[in-house]
């Protein structure tokens, strides 16, 4: 019998070149679209991510600042101090009232171009707010009646019935014996005022595209030095990336004082009687996102309550470290958050008479 060999080259199968190639074009393609989908994909999420930390820190900063204009002038809630000029420890006297808008660059350097600064003030005592009458001083040592909530190393303002151009004195407890205090300053004043331990005098300012604060109990928030090279040991981070704050105050202008806010301005307050007709403030602070957009992404400056007051507060375009218009602003998202905050202690002084 005759046997055919069978050509073994019959029973071989595989991929031609053309066929490989095509492969390999496939292939590539879908790398291609996979790292585009990729990279969208992570450019959202840093988009998102920049966006809500910005928020965030926004949120936080402007809840503490709330925190601070919600307990401003308490310990010295009287016509008979606000507005006088109280000399602090470090740097030049300030005005004594609960909030002041934008202060002389003598009290706070001015921040970042259309930004506001802020001069936050309170007492941190747990006694009397109308204060010790004084029934006699001689040098340091103050006659009162009754020292039961003073302690050593409290401070206390030493007050004459009407302040007028006189420069209150932050003076120290030094000893408390029955009712007879010392302090350590002699200043001459009919009553004693104690703001506690640990009062505070805060500068809020916008320095660097970053929001910072500055306390005059521990340094000189007036040193325009410090302030230009943003001294960290003086101007404590609050928040970063942000891009502007705004403030107003809110003012009782009806003929006969009834303690409601009938308009928003930043007219400051010049008597005693006129900061008793200041029981609130509007503020708003705008965050910017840290993520840089390859196109413009905001077409028009933030706008704010403010923006459209009768007297407008607009919160400007955004600018550089050095002062000048950022040209690429609108590559990043803004967010703006504004609230009203009563200025508790003024509020409860009530409708005060002959104001």
């Amino acid at each position: 019998m005759k046997t055919r060999l069978r050509d073994q080259r019959s029973g071989q199968s595989g991929f031609s070149l053309i066929e490989i190639m095509v492969g390999m074009v496939i292939g590539l393609l879908a790398i291609i679209v996979m790292m585009q989908v990729f990279a969208v994909s992570e450019e959202r999420k840093r988009t998102a991510n920049a966006g809500s930390d910005a928020q965030n820190s926004a949120v936080i900063a402007l809840d503490g600042i709330q925190r601070d204009i919600g307990q401003s002038a308490y310990g010295f809630a009287l016509t008979r101090l606000l507005g006088c000029n109280l000399q602090l420890p470090f740097g030049a006297p300030v005005p004594l009232a609960p909030v002041i808008i934008n202060p002389p660059v003598a009290v706070i350097p001015a921040g970042d171009a259309n930004t506001d600064t802020l001069l936050v003030s309170y007492g941190l005592g747990n006694d009397q707010p109308e204060g010790y009458n004084v029934l006699n001083q001689s040098g340091t040592i103050y006659t009162i009646i009754g020292t039961s909530m003073l302690r050593v190393g409290d401070r206390v303002v030493a007050a004459p019935a009407a302040c007028g151009a006189t420069t209150l004195v932050l003076g120290t407890v030094q000893a408390v014996n029955a009712s007879v205090v010392q302090l350590s300053t002699s200043a001459a004043g009919t009553g004693l005022f104690n703001l506690g331990a640990t009062p505070r005098f805060l500068a809020y300012a916008v320095r660097n595209g970053n929001l910072v604060v500055c306390d005059y109990m521990a340094a000189n928030c007036g040193d325009a030095t410090a302030a230009s090279l943003a001294n960290p040991a003086i101007w404590r981070l609050v928040a970063e990336n942000i891009a502007s704050l705004r403030a107003q105050y809110g003012r009782d202008t009806s003929g006969t004082m009834d303690g409601i806010v009938d308009t928003y301005d930043q007219t400051t307050p010049t008597t005693a009687c006129l900061w008793a007709r200041t029981p609130a403030i509007r503020l708003a602070l705008v965050a910017r996102s840290a993520q840089f957009e390859k196109e413009n992404v905001t077409l028009a400056a933030p706008q704010w309550s403010g923006s459209t007051s009768p007297t407008p507060v607009a919160i400007g375009v955004p600018t550089n470290p050095d002062g000048t218009p950022d040209a690429l602003w609108q590559r990043y998202r803004y967010r703006v958050f504004e609230t009203v905050v009563p200025i508790r202690n003024v509020a409860w002084m009530g409708v005060v008479s002959g104001c």
